[in-house]
């Protein structure tokens, strides 16, 4: 061996390839996170996990608060449609439901009598964006954190671990241990 081959693998450590186990699942310990431990994260994680929105729904509605995601996932829905009457509908069903002095789920935001209804009337899918930051700010600076306290999140993490702990799941790792380590 020359002095290069021999430095080679201290100077360039080799490539740790990451191996599925028969479930396609990664086996590598570098696994991405997944489920509360993302939760956790971010309050943008949990929103972008339906499971994390369902679990935050369940807390929010113990706290009389739930308006608030659903007024930030109607929002983002609202971005995504196309053609204008359908973004005149939708947006005036964001304003009946959560806007307007008389809504059935009102937010509570700043500004919200500056947007009365004559906005609809030409919609875009940003303009209920300022709004919507409010409310996101809202829930990651006060619920979140109460949520991430409260039982329904730890009971919720709970059952995860056991589940990652059950004998199935070690069986698994055991085998893509094996198939790695040959």
């Amino acid at each position: 061996l020359s002095w290069n081959e021999a430095l080679l693998p201290a100077v360039f450590p080799p490539v740790r390839l990451e191996i599925n186990d028969s479930d396609s699942h990664p086996s590598s310990s570098h696994q991405t996170l997944k489920g509360t431990s993302k939760w956790a994260v971010s309050l943008e994680n949990l929103l972008e996990d339906p499971e994390g929105v369902k679990r935050f729904r369940e807390f929010l509605k113990k706290e009389f608060s739930e308006e608030n995601v659903l007024f930030w996932l109607a929002c983002e829905e609202f971005k995504k449609t196309q053609g204008k009457k359908q973004m005149q509908e939708k947006a005036k069903e964001i304003y009946m439901t959560f806007l307007s002095s008389k809504a059935s789920s009102q937010v509570n935001v700043e500004g919200q009598s500056r947007l009365n209804e004559t906005i609809l009337e030409t919609p875009h899918p940003l303009m209920f964006q300022k709004l919507q930051d409010q409310i996101f700010n809202l829930m990651k600076y006060d619920s979140y954190s109460r949520f991430l306290k409260s039982d329904i999140f730890l009971n919720h993490k709970k059952s995860e671990e056991q589940e990652e702990n059950s004998p199935e799941a070690q069986t698994a790792a055991k085998r893509a241990s094996r198939i790695y380590n040959t």
